[in-house]
């Protein structure tokens, strides 16, 4: 039998959602701040709303919810869920007021895009967005990719007493250091760091691309902070094509290799571990499939002979992958493209690399270059044994930070996780083809790019698509985002509120 959830851990959840909602209210403060200097004053009339709105939901919650108690496991992991829905209604408010959006549901979809950093969008007119909406929709993306309740732990947490089970439901499974929230706090160190930095590097490119200076820096910080963080928005419509300078994406790729680094191995190479780059399973792994992936493409794309040269190969060809593979989902060609030009072969190894995704604890999403290494090595450990004698004491170590061993219960939780998404990939394909017109190789671009946290788009994508594939995307978004756990768990903690006793 159920037992039903208690009081308190209702008073806990929505204390801390509360403090998330905060957080996402405080944040608009930087976009509301950069409209009313730039006088826009009905954008920032939108964004002052969004704020009070988040301000007087967090004051509710932390005025009728204030508690001592210490979440359990079960109590993080559902929080981190909520946490998300909220932030995604709190967060869409101001976008829907911006009047480029047909419906509040199509502002959810970007929102939850957003900090999902996925980068699909139904946003229309996009290039006559006002700046300081703009600059709400990628903020998004870099709260996101740090994570809404890394925000929650690095300014509104004092202790670590409530902090794991919130960082674990998040996606998250490495402590760089000793507790979770100093943890958050280098993680938000870290990326401030590498935004002054990246921001001025595709500054000075986008001046040699001929951008003026005010707009060109704009166009910098929001680049970077849509590229490290693997989410894909741009200021534009027309993706990294607008900016038609080689130099730019060559910056944008760097930008997305950074963002696809698992945090752990960023800690290690700022505190002078620099050789772990070199024999860490993740990079290592990633090599690999990027090697694999791109091969796959380029021969698909030579066979047909649509791009006629290396340099088309290398910014049309490879940028797509390493677009991708790190879960961001700039482009540069057209959507349809993918369609009319690429073929099955090129179109089937974009897809494996969306699936595969960049490493743990980064901002990347889909499966996981750890959970691909754990899988083909358990695969080779199974071979072992059944080929030595049962005698024999087998085991299988890997170097992330340090020597781990592979055991059976880390194999399957890497095989449920794995599992999960495949099935998310699939799901998402086949009701998207009964909803709608698309053949399921498109569908499965756009379910994999969706529930991976990419944002390449094939053209499926769009304000004009069925209410239930936007719910379904929104859903694949949420759930990839957060690696299934914490969605699991809220779910079963609803069923037991409703049948519990």
């Amino acid at each position: 039998m159920l037992a039903r959830p208690r009081r308190s851990d209702i008073k806990i959840i929505l204390s801390n959602v509360g403090k998330v909602v905060l957080g996402i209210g405080a944040a608009m403060s930087i976009p509301l701040v950069m409209s009313l200097a730039l006088k826009e004053w009905v954008p920032a009339l939108d964004l002052f709303i969004g704020m009070l709105s988040c301000f007087v939901f967090g004051a509710v919650t932390r005025l009728t919810c204030r508690t001592d108690e210490t979440a359990s496991w079960l109590v993080g992991m559902v929080t981190v869920a909520l946490a998300w829905l909220a932030a995604m209604v709190m967060g869409a408010i101001p976008l829907m007021l911006s009047g480029h959006f047909g419906s509040f549901l199509d502002a959810c979809f970007d929102t939850m895009s957003g900090l999902a950093t996925t980068g699909l969008t139904l946003i229309q007119d996009l290039d006559h967005l006002a700046y300081g909406t703009n600059f709400w929709r990628h903020l998004l993306m870099f709260l996101g990719g740090q994570g809404i309740v890394v925000v929650v732990l690095t300014f509104f947490v004092s202790g670590s007493s409530r902090a794991v089970e919130l960082y674990l439901g998040e996606g998250r499974d490495e402590r760089i250091l000793p507790n979770v929230v100093s943890t958050a706090r280098f993680i938000w160190v870290v990326s401030l760091v590498y935004l002054v930095i990246g921001s001025l590097v595709l500054w000075v490119t986008a001046l040699q691309a001929g951008m003026p200076p005010a707009k060109g820096l704009f166009h910098a910080v929001s680049i970077f902070m849509a590229g490290y963080d693997t989410g894909g928005f741009t200021p534009m419509s027309q993706s990294i094509i607008f900016y038609h300078s080689l130099w730019f994406e060559c910056a944008t790729m760097l930008v997305m290799f950074l963002g696809m680094i698992n945090f752990a191995v960023h800690y290690a190479a700022w505190t002078g571990n620099r050789r772990e780059l070199a024999k860490n399973v993740e990079i290592r792994t990633l090599g690999v499939t990027i090697l694999l992936t791109t091969s796959l493409a380029v021969i698909g794309l030579a066979h047909l002979g649509v791009l006629p040269d290396a340099v088309a190969l290398f910014r049309k060809g490879f940028y797509q992958i390493i677009s991708g593979h790190s879960g961001t989902g700039f482009q540069t060609i057209y959507g349809r493209q993918f369609i009319t030009q690429w073929g099955s072969l090129a179109l089937f190894a974009t897809i494996i690399a969306m699936g595969l995704g960049g490493s743990a604890s980064s901002t990347s999403g889909g499966i996981k270059a750890i959970r691909v290494h754990i899988s083909a090595r358990s695969i080779w450990l199974e071979a072992k044994r059944l080929i030595l004698p049962p005698s024999s004491v087998i085991s299988e170590k890997y170097h992330h930070i340090r020597e781990r061993t592979i055991t059976h219960d880390l194999v399957r939780g890497v095989l449920i996780v794995t599992g999960c998404y495949i099935i998310a990939y699939l799901a998402g394909a086949l009701v998207i083809t009964m909803f709608s017109d698309y053949s399921l190789t498109q569908a499965l671009f756009e379910s994999t790019s969706a529930c991976g946290n990419v944002g390449l788009s094939c053209g499926l994508t769009n304000p004009a698509m069925p209410s239930t594939v936007k719910v379904v995307f929104i859903i694949q978004m949420w759930a990839g985002r957060l690696e299934f756990i914490s969605v699991f768990m809220l779910i079963g903690f609803l069923v037991a509120l409703a049948r519990g006793k």
